[in-house]
């Protein structure tokens, strides 16, 4: 059986991996004129590590990055509000997304690897089956599902960058009024790090001066750090199948979140080790990706509201106190309600 991947980012190569894990033969077909990553930090949960063991990546990936046990939540002027204990949290792998992909295309032999190919159109592809793995602005998905929504702005943006150091800190998220942050230390002393905030679609903002009263080290960063990247944040509202004929939609393509869960990279390797291990039965993909994906997707978008989202001082004080006062196993309870996937047992 003949698979074709259209896209090679980290869901593409993962869709990859796992197929010739099960006997597939495959082609990755990517639009750019190289294999590449950009972005900053990323960090691989419980959930995806699992998905990384599956496809036989786990020690590499491991070996590039490093386990972190999540330090907490800070308001924005620097005090804590909630520690997380370490329990579980020491199983997530900090990584740069470069490091991430590369594990992947490491993974793969190169007479597979196809760059420069724009694909237009399932018809132009032979094969049994199509992996739509193109990302939020998927041409495949919107041939496949003319009537589907597009992709909407989801009310901020964000800056990020990849600090070189060496810095020793703790993984960490800050809240603040109309904005977040985060840290996401890397073994070899980088810091991966973003900071967003509430603001309509392409505005020109000063990202020094919108954060320049957050607590350390985020001014510093900002205006020291060698290269920052900006993304205005969009999000694909909820799709009514991941699946058309012979064609599955993954990562991004089917299911692009908001980022306030840290799982969208994480859905996207589920998706590929999921759709390997029902072995092209498109219809139990959908069946078991939709509706996880799909409850994240809601998630994050809850979580947005109770965080970045919040700005008047009341709701923040109101918000800052919940934090306090709420047990850190209680909010570690709830990231693994999602961490605690399985990979599916493979059919007989």
């Amino acid at each position: 059986m003949k698979a074709i991947v259209v896209g090679g980012g980290i869901g593409g190569l993962a869709a990859a991996v796992s197929l010739r894990r099960v006997g597939w033969e495959v082609q990755v077909l990517e639009r750019a004129a190289a294999f590449g990553e950009v972005g900053a930090g990323i960090g691989v949960m419980p959930n995806a590590v699992r998905a990384l063991e599956w496809m036989g990546v786990a020690d590499e990936a491991r070996r590039l990055g490093t386990p972190r046990v999540s330090g907490g939540i800070k308001s924005s002027d620097g005090r804590w509000l909630a520690h997380l204990p370490a329990v579980g949290q020491e199983k997530i792998i900090a990584m740069h997304r470069a490091d991430l992909h590369g594990v992947l295309l490491r993974a793969l032999p190169p007479e597979i690897l196809f760059n420069n190919v724009e694909v237009t159109s399932v018809e132009e592809l032979d094969a049994d089956l199509v992996v739509a793995a193109d990302g939020i602005n998927s041409r495949l998905r919107a041939e496949l599902l003319p009537d589907a929504p597009g992709p909407v702005y989801a009310g901020a943006t964000a800056w990020r960058g990849v600090a070189p150091g060496p810095f020793d800190l703790p993984i960490s998220q800050t809240l603040g009024p109309g904005g977040e942050a985060g840290l996401l230390p890397l073994g070899d002393g980088r810091l991966c790090w973003y900071v967003s905030t509430v603001a309509p679609a392409g505005a020109s903002l000063d990202p020094a001066q919108v954060f320049a009263d957050w607590h350390e080290p985020f001014p510093e960063l900002l205006a020291t750090t060698p290269e920052i990247l900006r993304h205005d944040i969009y999000e694909l509202p909820l799709l009514p199948t991941f699946i058309s004929g012979r064609v599955a939609l993954l990562g991004d393509a089917a299911h692009a979140m908001v980022p306030y869960m840290g799982q969208g990279a994480c859905m996207a390797l589920e998706d590929a080790v999921t759709l390997a291990s029902v072995d092209g039965d498109l219809v139990r993909y959908d069946a078991l990706r939709r509706p996880r994906a799909q409850t994240l997707w809601k998630a994050s978008k809850l979580a947005g509201k109770f965080g970045i989202e919040v700005r008047s001082p009341v709701a923040l004080a109101v918000r800052n106190s919940v934090y306090r006062m709420l047990p850190g196993s209680v909010a570690v309870r709830g990231m693994t309600r999602f961490s605690s996937w399985e990979v599916p047992a493979m059919p007989r």
